[in-house]
């Protein structure tokens, strides 16, 4: 579903990722752990064209990425979870679930949202409310909820339990249990196994830019 093959980012002239090799196969759930700094969130903002990369490639479902507009990604069936969430604040809960699906014309947006909502009935709850009134843990919620009407394929979740309550927390983690029992591939980073331990299947750890060899997580995760 994913494959990053020697890639390198660099920002204002400063290399920050350093010939990356990363692969997350169809219905997997992997983990991108490293501490504050290493360089997650320029890894899935490459993975998302926002950053150019310097070199090397990304491949997406078997199409060649690499050069490709930010705004291709959800064409091709791709959700993008920042890690500070970047709601429109006048806007309520639904209308920003619903840009992307606006964005690229998507044509099962209904369908796409009621599947949202069984899966998040809570969201549904406070849909009409304006995005500056939710708390943290609901934005988060609502942010998923954004990525995942275009997310079908493809899910970049970037620190997705940082700064939320533990009852959020603990929701949240059981909405992606859910999300893995139905195949969808998901890419997930944090700062520690804390709370993907028992989510993902496989394992990167970074590291001033640099991805290490991938381990499996389950029993062999300390």
């Amino acid at each position: 579903m994913l494959n990053l093959s020697g890639v390198s980012t660099q920002i204002a002239g400063t290399s920050i990722l350093r010939d990356v090799d990363l692969e997350l196969q169809t219905g997997r759930m992997v983990g991108l752990i490293g501490r504050n700094g290493a360089g997650k969130t320029t890894l899935l903002r490459s993975i998302m064209g926002v950053l150019p990369v310097s070199a090397g490639r990304i491949t997406i479902d078997g199409v060649d990425m690499t050069n490709q507009p930010s705004h291709e990604r959800p064409k091709v069936r791709v959700g993008y979870m920042p890690e500070d969430r970047q709601l429109v604040p006048s806007l309520t809960a639904e209308e920003n679930i619903l840009i992307p699906a606006w964005a690229i014309k998507l044509r099962e947006t209904e369908g796409r949202l009621a599947w949202v909502y069984e899966l998040m009935p809570e969201v549904e709850g406070f849909s009409n409310r304006k995005a500056l009134q939710l708390s943290g843990g609901q934005q988060k919620l609502v942010a998923l909820a954004r990525a995942l009407m275009t997310g079908s394929h493809l899910l970049l979740l970037d620190e997705p339990f940082e700064g939320i309550a533990p009852i959020l927390s603990r929701r949240l983690a059981s909405v992606l249990h859910t999300l893995k029992d139905e195949g969808l591939s998901v890419l997930l980073s944090e700062s520690d196994y804390s709370h993907s331990a028992d989510l993902v299947d496989q394992v990167y750890t970074i590291e001033r830019g640099a991805v290490s060899a991938s381990v499996v997580a389950k029993g062999d995760v300390a």
